[in-house]
Protein backbone atom coordinates (compact mmCIF):
# COMPACT_ATOMS: atom_id res chain seq x y z
CA UNK A 1 0.00 0.00 0.00
CA UNK A 2 2.86 2.58 0.75
CA UNK A 3 4.71 1.48 -2.21
CA UNK A 4 1.58 2.49 -4.18
CA UNK A 5 1.05 6.06 -2.64
CA UNK A 6 4.99 6.33 -3.59
CA UNK A 7 4.42 5.34 -7.02
CA UNK A 8 1.44 7.82 -7.28
CA UNK A 9 3.13 10.33 -5.83
CA UNK A 10 6.22 9.55 -8.08
CA UNK A 11 3.69 9.91 -11.08
CA UNK A 12 1.92 13.26 -10.24
CA UNK A 13 5.38 14.63 -9.28
CA UNK A 14 6.69 13.76 -12.87
CA UNK A 15 3.58 14.68 -14.58
CA UNK A 16 4.14 18.29 -13.00
CA UNK A 17 7.79 18.93 -14.15
CA UNK A 18 6.33 17.12 -17.91
CA UNK A 19 4.12 19.86 -17.86
CA UNK A 20 6.47 22.46 -16.75
CA UNK A 21 9.13 21.83 -19.32
CA UNK A 22 6.67 21.36 -21.65
CA UNK A 23 4.63 24.45 -22.54
CA UNK A 24 1.16 24.43 -24.57
CA UNK A 25 0.82 24.42 -27.88
CA UNK A 26 2.43 28.12 -29.56
CA UNK A 27 -0.42 30.13 -30.92
CA UNK A 28 0.37 33.10 -33.08
CA UNK A 29 -1.62 36.24 -34.58
CA UNK A 30 -0.65 36.73 -38.11
CA UNK A 31 -2.00 40.29 -39.77
CA UNK A 32 -1.37 40.76 -43.52
CA UNK A 33 -2.23 43.60 -45.27
CA UNK A 34 -2.67 42.93 -48.76
CA UNK A 35 -4.45 40.37 -50.92
CA UNK A 36 -2.15 39.72 -53.67
CA UNK A 37 -0.33 36.90 -54.56
CA UNK A 38 2.38 37.70 -51.80
CA UNK A 39 -0.06 37.84 -49.25
CA UNK A 40 -1.39 34.45 -50.14
CA UNK A 41 1.47 33.09 -50.55
CA UNK A 42 2.69 34.20 -46.82
CA UNK A 43 -0.77 32.49 -45.61
CA UNK A 44 -0.07 29.73 -47.46
CA UNK A 45 3.51 29.02 -47.18
CA UNK A 46 3.03 29.66 -42.54
CA UNK A 47 0.48 26.87 -43.07
CA UNK A 48 2.47 24.23 -44.94
CA UNK A 49 5.79 24.53 -43.00
CA UNK A 50 4.03 24.98 -39.84
CA UNK A 51 3.89 21.60 -37.76
CA UNK A 52 0.59 20.67 -36.06
CA UNK A 53 1.14 21.99 -32.89
CA UNK A 54 1.59 25.56 -33.82
CA UNK A 55 -1.50 27.42 -33.92
CA UNK A 56 -2.01 30.31 -36.24
CA UNK A 57 -4.92 32.52 -36.88
CA UNK A 58 -4.24 34.47 -39.88
CA UNK A 59 -6.65 37.61 -40.79
CA UNK A 60 -5.55 39.64 -44.46
CA UNK A 61 -6.63 43.04 -45.34
CA UNK A 62 -7.71 43.96 -48.53
CA UNK A 63 -8.95 48.02 -49.59
CA UNK A 64 -10.53 47.00 -52.43
CA UNK A 65 -13.40 44.85 -52.74
CA UNK A 66 -11.53 41.72 -54.39
CA UNK A 67 -8.64 39.80 -53.92
CA UNK A 68 -5.35 39.30 -56.31
CA UNK A 69 -4.12 42.11 -56.08
CA UNK A 70 -2.27 43.31 -59.24
CA UNK A 71 -3.57 40.46 -61.26
CA UNK A 72 -7.29 41.00 -62.24
CA UNK A 73 -9.85 40.85 -65.51
CA UNK A 74 -11.25 42.75 -67.50
CA UNK A 75 -14.76 42.37 -69.40
CA UNK A 76 -14.63 43.43 -72.84
CA UNK A 77 -17.93 43.21 -74.15
CA UNK A 78 -18.37 39.79 -72.56
CA UNK A 79 -14.70 38.13 -72.88
CA UNK A 80 -12.66 38.18 -70.38
CA UNK A 81 -8.86 39.32 -70.81
CA UNK A 82 -5.89 39.47 -68.38
CA UNK A 83 -5.71 43.27 -67.12
CA UNK A 84 -2.90 43.02 -64.72
CA UNK A 85 0.20 40.61 -64.59
CA UNK A 86 -0.73 38.00 -67.32
CA UNK A 87 1.63 35.79 -67.87
CA UNK A 88 3.66 32.76 -65.88
CA UNK A 89 7.32 31.49 -67.10
CA UNK A 90 7.73 27.60 -67.43
CA UNK A 91 10.08 27.48 -64.35
CA UNK A 92 7.94 29.42 -61.76
CA UNK A 93 7.40 26.34 -59.56
CA UNK A 94 5.77 28.01 -56.92
CA UNK A 95 2.59 28.99 -59.20
CA UNK A 96 2.84 26.14 -61.02
CA UNK A 97 2.12 24.13 -57.50
CA UNK A 98 -0.13 26.48 -56.48
CA UNK A 99 -2.32 25.55 -60.03
CA UNK A 100 -1.99 21.30 -58.92
CA UNK A 101 -2.60 22.19 -55.08
CA UNK A 102 -5.57 24.30 -56.23
CA UNK A 103 -7.06 22.08 -59.45
CA UNK A 104 -6.56 25.50 -61.39
CA UNK A 105 -6.66 24.31 -65.53
CA UNK A 106 -3.31 25.66 -67.02
CA UNK A 107 -3.43 27.52 -70.54
CA UNK A 108 -1.03 28.88 -72.92
CA UNK A 109 -1.23 32.24 -74.43
CA UNK A 110 -3.16 32.35 -77.81
CA UNK A 111 -3.09 34.24 -80.99
CA UNK A 112 -5.86 35.97 -82.62
CA UNK A 113 -5.15 33.98 -85.37
CA UNK A 114 -4.65 29.64 -86.75
CA UNK A 115 -1.36 30.88 -87.02
CA UNK A 116 1.63 29.36 -84.78
CA UNK A 117 3.73 32.20 -85.18
CA UNK A 118 1.55 35.72 -85.01
CA UNK A 119 3.11 38.84 -86.90
CA UNK A 120 5.13 40.88 -84.61
CA UNK A 121 6.49 44.13 -85.65
CA UNK A 122 8.76 46.82 -84.32
CA UNK A 123 7.18 50.74 -85.10
CA UNK A 124 9.66 53.42 -84.30
CA UNK A 125 6.86 55.92 -84.78
CA UNK A 126 7.16 56.48 -88.78
CA UNK A 127 7.42 52.94 -89.56
CA UNK A 128 8.29 49.45 -89.33
CA UNK A 129 11.60 48.61 -89.04
CA UNK A 130 11.73 45.29 -88.38
CA UNK A 131 8.81 42.61 -89.06
CA UNK A 132 7.94 38.85 -89.06
CA UNK A 133 6.10 37.23 -92.04
CA UNK A 134 2.67 35.22 -90.34
CA UNK A 135 0.56 32.87 -92.47
CA UNK A 136 -2.93 31.67 -91.19
CA UNK A 137 -2.70 27.41 -91.91
CA UNK A 138 -3.42 24.77 -89.43
CA UNK A 139 -0.67 22.60 -91.37
CA UNK A 140 1.76 22.22 -88.24
CA UNK A 141 4.48 21.32 -91.65
CA UNK A 142 3.44 25.37 -92.73
CA UNK A 143 3.64 26.54 -89.34
CA UNK A 144 7.24 25.00 -88.95
CA UNK A 145 8.29 26.87 -92.27
CA UNK A 146 6.84 30.09 -90.93
CA UNK A 147 8.50 29.53 -88.05
CA UNK A 148 11.93 28.59 -89.20
CA UNK A 149 11.68 31.97 -91.56
CA UNK A 150 11.26 34.07 -88.94
CA UNK A 151 14.16 32.87 -86.87
CA UNK A 152 16.34 33.21 -90.20
CA UNK A 153 15.01 37.23 -90.37
CA UNK A 154 16.13 37.26 -86.60
CA UNK A 155 19.16 36.45 -87.11
CA UNK A 156 19.88 38.47 -90.21
CA UNK A 157 18.92 41.48 -88.52
CA UNK A 158 20.28 40.97 -85.20
CA UNK A 159 22.73 38.17 -85.64
CA UNK A 160 24.64 36.27 -83.11
CA UNK A 161 23.90 39.05 -80.37
CA UNK A 162 20.92 36.73 -80.27
CA UNK A 163 22.90 33.79 -78.87
CA UNK A 164 24.25 35.72 -76.48
CA UNK A 165 21.62 37.48 -74.87
CA UNK A 166 19.72 33.97 -74.49
CA UNK A 167 22.96 32.55 -72.65
CA UNK A 168 22.66 35.43 -70.47
CA UNK A 169 18.87 35.58 -69.69
CA UNK A 170 18.95 31.10 -69.29
CA UNK A 171 22.05 31.63 -66.69
CA UNK A 172 19.93 33.97 -64.88
CA UNK A 173 17.32 31.90 -64.52
CA UNK A 174 19.65 29.29 -63.80
CA UNK A 175 20.69 31.19 -60.59
CA UNK A 176 17.06 32.40 -59.53
CA UNK A 177 16.65 28.12 -59.37
CA UNK A 178 18.68 28.29 -56.04
CA UNK A 179 15.52 29.66 -54.45
CA UNK A 180 14.09 26.39 -55.09
CA UNK A 181 16.54 24.10 -53.07
CA UNK A 182 15.51 22.36 -50.12
CA UNK A 183 15.65 23.29 -46.74
CA UNK A 184 19.24 22.36 -45.97
CA UNK A 185 20.97 23.96 -48.53
CA UNK A 186 18.90 27.19 -48.83
CA UNK A 187 19.44 29.84 -45.40
CA UNK A 188 16.56 31.56 -44.39
CA UNK A 189 17.42 35.23 -45.63
CA UNK A 190 16.76 38.53 -43.40
CA UNK A 191 17.92 41.16 -46.19
CA UNK A 192 16.79 41.05 -49.99
CA UNK A 193 20.69 42.00 -50.55
CA UNK A 194 21.76 38.60 -48.62
CA UNK A 195 18.85 36.71 -50.53
CA UNK A 196 20.32 37.81 -53.82
CA UNK A 197 24.17 37.86 -53.15
CA UNK A 198 23.60 33.85 -52.33
CA UNK A 199 21.95 33.30 -55.56
CA UNK A 200 24.47 35.36 -57.81
CA UNK A 201 21.77 37.82 -58.37
CA UNK A 202 22.70 40.95 -56.53
CA UNK A 203 25.64 42.14 -59.21
CA UNK A 204 22.31 42.29 -61.37
CA UNK A 205 21.32 45.23 -59.52
CA UNK A 206 24.42 47.42 -59.51
CA UNK A 207 24.10 48.25 -63.36
CA UNK A 208 21.35 48.92 -66.05
CA UNK A 209 20.05 46.33 -68.59
CA UNK A 210 21.49 48.33 -71.53
CA UNK A 211 25.17 48.47 -69.92
CA UNK A 212 25.42 44.84 -69.18
CA UNK A 213 24.24 44.30 -72.52
CA UNK A 214 26.52 46.01 -74.37
CA UNK A 215 29.49 44.71 -71.63
CA UNK A 216 28.60 40.79 -72.77
CA UNK A 217 28.79 41.97 -76.24
CA UNK A 218 25.42 42.78 -77.73
CA UNK A 219 24.97 45.27 -81.01
CA UNK A 220 23.43 48.02 -80.13
CA UNK A 221 20.57 46.81 -82.72
CA UNK A 222 19.65 44.64 -80.79
CA UNK A 223 19.79 46.58 -77.44
CA UNK A 224 17.67 49.43 -78.71
CA UNK A 225 15.63 47.64 -80.66
CA UNK A 226 14.18 44.41 -79.52
CA UNK A 227 15.44 44.67 -76.12
CA UNK A 228 13.81 47.79 -75.77
CA UNK A 229 10.57 46.37 -77.29
CA UNK A 230 10.49 44.04 -74.48
CA UNK A 231 11.77 46.18 -71.26
CA UNK A 232 8.54 48.35 -72.39
CA UNK A 233 6.07 45.80 -72.93
CA UNK A 234 7.17 44.09 -69.42
CA UNK A 235 7.95 46.79 -67.19
CA UNK A 236 7.00 50.08 -69.34
CA UNK A 237 10.42 50.91 -69.20
CA UNK A 238 13.62 51.48 -71.11
CA UNK A 239 16.98 49.14 -70.48
CA UNK A 240 18.31 52.03 -68.74
CA UNK A 241 16.66 49.49 -65.59
CA UNK A 242 18.68 47.54 -63.78
CA UNK A 243 20.13 44.18 -65.00
CA UNK A 244 18.10 42.10 -63.08
CA UNK A 245 14.98 43.15 -63.44
CA UNK A 246 15.73 43.37 -67.61
CA UNK A 247 16.98 39.68 -67.28
CA UNK A 248 13.61 39.21 -65.99
CA UNK A 249 11.57 41.06 -67.85
CA UNK A 250 13.51 38.90 -71.37
CA UNK A 251 13.00 35.67 -69.73
CA UNK A 252 9.22 36.78 -70.04
CA UNK A 253 9.24 36.45 -74.32
CA UNK A 254 10.58 32.89 -73.83
CA UNK A 255 8.54 29.88 -75.00
CA UNK A 256 6.60 28.08 -73.26
CA UNK A 257 4.73 30.84 -71.31
CA UNK A 258 0.92 30.61 -69.59
CA UNK A 259 -1.54 31.36 -67.55
CA UNK A 260 -4.96 30.15 -65.93
CA UNK A 261 -7.69 29.69 -67.75
CA UNK A 262 -10.63 31.93 -66.25
CA UNK A 263 -8.15 34.73 -65.05
CA UNK A 264 -4.55 34.26 -62.68
CA UNK A 265 -6.55 35.96 -59.50
CA UNK A 266 -8.09 32.35 -58.90
CA UNK A 267 -4.61 31.72 -57.04
CA UNK A 268 -4.35 34.38 -54.63
CA UNK A 269 -7.85 33.58 -53.85
CA UNK A 270 -7.43 29.56 -53.83
CA UNK A 271 -4.82 29.88 -51.77
CA UNK A 272 -6.61 32.25 -49.22
CA UNK A 273 -9.66 29.67 -48.88
CA UNK A 274 -7.13 26.79 -48.72
CA UNK A 275 -4.93 28.33 -45.68
CA UNK A 276 -7.70 28.84 -43.01
CA UNK A 277 -7.87 32.95 -43.56
CA UNK A 278 -10.24 35.46 -42.28
CA UNK A 279 -10.54 37.80 -45.16
CA UNK A 280 -11.40 41.32 -44.43
CA UNK A 281 -12.74 42.98 -47.86
CA UNK A 282 -12.89 46.62 -48.63
CA UNK A 283 -10.95 47.26 -45.21
CA UNK A 284 -8.11 49.52 -45.45
CA UNK A 285 -5.80 49.69 -42.88
CA UNK A 286 -4.35 53.37 -42.09
CA UNK A 287 -2.21 52.72 -39.27
CA UNK A 288 0.32 50.35 -37.39
CA UNK A 289 1.39 50.11 -33.77
CA UNK A 290 3.37 48.57 -31.56
CA UNK A 291 2.01 48.35 -28.36
CA UNK A 292 3.47 46.56 -25.54
CA UNK A 293 3.89 43.00 -26.78
CA UNK A 294 1.57 43.34 -29.79
CA UNK A 295 0.98 45.15 -32.86
CA UNK A 296 -2.39 47.11 -32.99
CA UNK A 297 -3.70 47.60 -36.69
CA UNK A 298 -6.39 50.08 -37.12
CA UNK A 299 -9.05 50.27 -39.86
CA UNK A 300 -10.52 52.97 -41.88
CA UNK A 301 -14.04 51.35 -40.88
CA UNK A 302 -12.68 52.10 -36.81
CA UNK A 303 -11.84 48.97 -35.79
CA UNK A 304 -8.68 47.48 -34.20
CA UNK A 305 -6.63 44.30 -34.06
CA UNK A 306 -4.10 43.14 -32.27
CA UNK A 307 -1.61 40.83 -33.79
CA UNK A 308 1.72 39.00 -32.81
CA UNK A 309 3.05 39.24 -36.38
CA UNK A 310 2.43 42.40 -39.07
CA UNK A 311 2.66 41.92 -42.17
CA UNK A 312 3.24 44.48 -45.12
CA UNK A 313 2.36 42.67 -48.51
CA UNK A 314 1.61 45.70 -50.73
CA UNK A 315 3.86 48.42 -52.14
CA UNK A 316 4.16 51.22 -49.52
CA UNK A 317 5.17 53.73 -52.05
CA UNK A 318 1.02 54.59 -52.80
CA UNK A 319 -0.87 53.78 -49.40
CA UNK A 320 -0.64 55.77 -46.63
CA UNK A 321 -0.03 53.77 -43.50
CA UNK A 322 0.71 55.51 -40.31
CA UNK A 323 3.88 53.16 -38.58
CA UNK A 324 4.51 53.87 -34.92
CA UNK A 325 7.21 53.66 -34.09
CA UNK A 326 8.15 55.23 -37.64
CA UNK A 327 10.09 52.75 -40.02
CA UNK A 328 12.28 53.71 -42.84
CA UNK A 329 12.49 52.62 -45.85
CA UNK A 330 13.83 53.98 -49.22
CA UNK A 331 11.62 56.30 -50.90
CA UNK A 332 10.74 54.36 -54.51
CA UNK A 333 8.19 55.37 -57.14
CA UNK A 334 5.90 53.17 -58.95
CA UNK A 335 5.82 52.87 -62.66
CA UNK A 336 2.67 53.67 -63.63
CA UNK A 337 0.94 51.31 -66.65
CA UNK A 338 -1.83 52.19 -68.34
CA UNK A 339 -3.46 49.21 -70.18
CA UNK A 340 -6.19 50.37 -72.49
CA UNK A 341 -8.53 47.56 -73.84
CA UNK A 342 -10.22 48.34 -77.02
CA UNK A 343 -13.22 46.45 -79.19
CA UNK A 344 -12.91 47.79 -82.50
CA UNK A 345 -10.28 48.04 -85.54
CA UNK A 346 -7.27 49.72 -85.86
CA UNK A 347 -6.58 52.50 -88.62
CA UNK A 348 -3.66 50.84 -91.29
CA UNK A 349 -3.35 54.37 -91.97
CA UNK A 350 -2.03 54.99 -89.24
CA UNK A 351 0.63 52.76 -89.49
CA UNK A 352 1.41 53.56 -93.06
CA UNK A 353 -0.51 50.59 -94.47
CA UNK A 354 -3.15 50.41 -96.75
CA UNK A 355 -5.13 47.15 -95.24
CA UNK A 356 -5.64 45.85 -91.88
CA UNK A 357 -4.04 42.58 -92.53
CA UNK A 358 -1.07 43.94 -92.88
CA UNK A 359 -0.64 45.71 -89.43
CA UNK A 360 1.66 43.15 -87.17
CA UNK A 361 -0.56 41.15 -84.34
CA UNK A 362 1.61 42.47 -81.46
CA UNK A 363 3.53 45.78 -82.35
CA UNK A 364 6.16 46.78 -80.02
CA UNK A 365 7.66 50.22 -80.01
CA UNK A 366 11.49 51.79 -79.32
CA UNK A 367 12.27 54.15 -76.79
CA UNK A 368 11.45 57.79 -78.51
CA UNK A 369 9.47 60.79 -76.85
CA UNK A 370 7.15 61.26 -79.64
CA UNK A 371 6.02 57.67 -79.33
CA UNK A 372 2.24 57.81 -77.66
CA UNK A 373 2.74 53.96 -76.96
CA UNK A 374 4.55 50.88 -75.67
CA UNK A 375 2.88 48.30 -77.40
CA UNK A 376 -0.49 47.48 -79.53
CA UNK A 377 -1.81 43.60 -79.21
CA UNK A 378 -4.44 41.32 -80.61
CA UNK A 379 -6.56 39.90 -77.81
CA UNK A 380 -9.31 38.34 -79.89
CA UNK A 381 -9.77 38.31 -83.73
CA UNK A 382 -14.18 38.24 -83.89
CA UNK A 383 -13.83 38.73 -87.61
CA UNK A 384 -11.68 40.71 -90.25
CA UNK A 385 -12.90 44.13 -89.45
CA UNK A 386 -13.90 43.27 -85.40
CA UNK A 387 -11.19 42.45 -82.75
CA UNK A 388 -10.07 42.74 -79.01
CA UNK A 389 -7.19 44.77 -78.59
CA UNK A 390 -4.60 45.51 -75.83
CA UNK A 391 -2.60 48.85 -75.56
CA UNK A 392 -0.05 49.73 -72.95
CA UNK A 393 1.08 53.10 -72.58
CA UNK A 394 3.14 55.33 -70.40
CA UNK A 395 0.23 57.84 -69.49
CA UNK A 396 -3.50 57.89 -70.31
CA UNK A 397 -4.71 57.69 -73.93
CA UNK A 398 -7.36 60.83 -75.24
CA UNK A 399 -9.95 59.78 -77.46
CA UNK A 400 -8.58 62.12 -80.11
CA UNK A 401 -5.14 59.70 -79.82
CA UNK A 402 -7.10 56.63 -79.81
CA UNK A 403 -9.74 57.70 -82.90
CA UNK A 404 -6.24 58.38 -84.54
CA UNK A 405 -5.14 54.69 -83.85
CA UNK A 406 -7.97 53.22 -84.43
CA UNK A 407 -10.53 53.50 -87.19
CA UNK A 408 -13.71 51.88 -85.09
CA UNK A 409 -13.80 51.77 -81.43
CA UNK A 410 -16.99 49.79 -79.72
CA UNK A 411 -15.63 49.61 -76.48
CA UNK A 412 -13.06 51.13 -74.60
CA UNK A 413 -11.58 50.66 -71.08
CA UNK A 414 -8.85 52.46 -69.12
CA UNK A 415 -6.85 51.07 -66.21
CA UNK A 416 -4.10 52.59 -64.67
CA UNK A 417 -2.12 50.24 -62.93
CA UNK A 418 0.96 51.02 -60.27
CA UNK A 419 2.20 48.15 -62.11
CA UNK A 420 6.14 48.34 -60.36
CA UNK A 421 8.64 49.92 -59.34
CA UNK A 422 10.69 52.26 -61.75
CA UNK A 423 13.88 50.49 -61.60
CA UNK A 424 17.07 52.30 -61.90
CA UNK A 425 20.64 51.07 -61.11
CA UNK A 426 22.20 50.90 -58.46
CA UNK A 427 19.06 49.27 -56.72
CA UNK A 428 18.57 50.17 -52.73
CA UNK A 429 16.39 47.96 -50.84
CA UNK A 430 13.97 48.40 -48.18
CA UNK A 431 14.58 45.45 -45.06
CA UNK A 432 12.19 42.61 -44.90
CA UNK A 433 12.45 43.21 -41.23
CA UNK A 434 11.00 46.35 -40.70
CA UNK A 435 11.74 47.05 -36.71
CA UNK A 436 13.75 44.84 -34.39
CA UNK A 437 10.49 42.89 -33.84
CA UNK A 438 7.89 40.83 -35.86
CA UNK A 439 7.46 43.10 -38.48
CA UNK A 440 7.47 42.29 -42.11
CA UNK A 441 7.48 43.50 -45.60
CA UNK A 442 7.15 40.92 -48.36
CA UNK A 443 7.40 43.80 -51.28
CA UNK A 444 10.92 44.95 -50.69
CA UNK A 445 12.01 42.30 -52.95
CA UNK A 446 10.84 43.81 -55.93
CA UNK A 447 13.16 46.41 -56.59
CA UNK A 448 15.13 43.16 -57.73
CA UNK A 449 12.12 42.21 -59.79
CA UNK A 450 8.34 42.25 -60.02
CA UNK A 451 6.29 39.03 -61.08
CA UNK A 452 4.01 36.78 -59.18
CA UNK A 453 6.90 34.45 -58.82
CA UNK A 454 9.25 36.52 -57.67
CA UNK A 455 6.27 37.99 -55.16
CA UNK A 456 5.98 34.07 -54.04
CA UNK A 457 9.55 33.27 -53.62
CA UNK A 458 9.58 36.62 -51.60
CA UNK A 459 6.67 35.30 -49.17
CA UNK A 460 8.29 31.85 -48.75
CA UNK A 461 11.29 33.64 -47.31
CA UNK A 462 9.63 35.52 -45.23
CA UNK A 463 7.31 33.04 -43.96
CA UNK A 464 10.31 30.77 -43.02
CA UNK A 465 11.78 33.78 -41.32
CA UNK A 466 8.93 34.10 -39.12
CA UNK A 467 8.75 30.97 -38.27
CA UNK A 468 12.37 31.08 -37.19
CA UNK A 469 12.37 34.27 -35.58
CA UNK A 470 9.21 34.30 -33.77
CA UNK A 471 9.25 30.10 -32.79
CA UNK A 472 12.97 30.46 -32.02
CA UNK A 473 13.67 27.74 -34.72
CA UNK A 474 11.94 26.70 -37.53
CA UNK A 475 8.97 24.22 -36.39
CA UNK A 476 8.49 22.70 -39.99
CA UNK A 477 9.80 19.35 -41.41
CA UNK A 478 10.96 19.69 -44.76
CA UNK A 479 9.14 16.13 -45.29
CA UNK A 480 6.22 17.96 -45.44
CA UNK A 481 7.40 20.81 -47.62
CA UNK A 482 9.42 19.25 -50.35
CA UNK A 483 8.50 17.65 -53.52
CA UNK A 484 10.54 16.43 -56.97
CA UNK A 485 10.36 19.24 -59.69
CA UNK A 486 10.20 18.11 -63.09
CA UNK A 487 14.34 19.39 -63.04
CA UNK A 488 15.47 15.98 -62.08
CA UNK A 489 17.36 16.85 -59.10
CA UNK A 490 15.50 20.16 -58.56
CA UNK A 491 13.93 19.75 -55.00
CA UNK A 492 10.91 22.25 -54.89
CA UNK A 493 10.04 23.37 -51.20
CA UNK A 494 6.04 23.25 -51.72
Amino acid sequence: MVLSRLTLIFILYFLSVSSATNPPPPDAAVCIVGAGIGGSSLAHFLRLYSTPDVDFHIRIFERNDVVGGRTATVNVSGDFFEAGASILHPKNFHTLNYTKLLNLTIKEPSSSSSSASPAFGIWDGKKFVFKTISFNSGLPFVQKIVSVANSVLMVLRYGFSLLKMNTFVQETVGNFLKYYESHESRPIFESVEEMLKWAGLYNLTTTTLGFKLADIGLSPLLINELVTVITRINYGQSVAISGLAGAVSLAGSDEGLWSIEGGNWQMASGLINHSNVALHLHEEIESISFVERYYELNSTKGKSYKCDIAVVATPLDEVKIQFTPQVSIPKRSLQHTYATFIRGLLNPEYFGLDSVSKIPELVGTIEHPDLSFSSISVLKQYDEKDMAYKVFSRKPMSDELLDSIFSLRKETIQINWGAYPHYKAPEVFAPFILDDRHLYYVNAFENAASTMETSAVAAENIARLILSRFFGQPPFSSSRSESNSNEGTLRVDL
